[in-house]
């Protein structure tokens, strides 16, 4: 049986706000939703139910196999792009600089979705500032497998948040700064989650 998972924004709670008033508890729901993170048009969507980050079977820039999962205990930002994606280029030095600062408490898996060829890919990459990404190519089609089963693909690039638990939380499309003081706000509130 397939399981159908749903996209939730703050937006879309509005709407419903007076009717899920009466079911939250005394005092309210207060800290149990994310900050707000935004970039451009596209804000954090929180993805409901809640499922375990399945492994991804990528190929790394050398042509090694490698199976991606979530570590217990870290955030992963698990980021989907393109060679012809004109926004990637903004959003994944930033998704580096982020990886560098936070190697200790977060991974950054950046997936190349269209194209096998290595070369292609280390092209790319060279131009910009991403020494501490870890990129790979999807040479399996495995990204394009569990895009339709977890990681739905709605724009280019889109990071995936997966917290501490190994569950996916939700993404968000478009180049958004990471190292703004939104994005290590939505970081901390991840951390905290257990």
């Amino acid at each position: 049986m397939r399981e159908t998972h749903h996209a939730l924004s703050r937006r879309s709670l509005l709407i419903a706000a007076p009717a899920l008033l009466a079911f939250l508890p005394a005092g309210g729901a207060q800290g149990s939703w994310p900050p707000v993170f935004e970039a451009g048009r596209s804000q954090f969507t929180v993805v409901r139910p809640r499922a375990p980050m399945p492994p991804i079977r990528l190929q790394d820039l050398h042509g090694k196999d490698v199976v991606v999962t979530a570590k217990p205990g870290r955030i992963t930002l698990v980021n989907f792009w393109a060679t012809w994606c004109a926004a990637c280029r903004l959003d994944l030095p930033v998704l580096a600089s982020l990886a560098g600062s936070q190697r200790d408490r977060l991974d950054v898996v950046a997936v190349c979705t269209d194209t096998r060829d290595l070369r292609k890919i280390t092209a790319f990459l060279a131009g910009l500032a991403v020494k501490n990404l870890a990129c790979y190519a999807d040479a399996y089609g495995a990204a394009a497998q569990v895009s339709t089963e977890m990681f739905p693909i709605v724009g280019m690039p889109i990071t995936y948040l997966v917290g501490t638990s190994g569950h996916v939380e939700g993404y968000i499309a478009g180049a958004p700064d990471w190292l703004s003081p939104a994005g290590a706000q939505l970081l901390q509130f991840y951390r905290e989650q257990t």
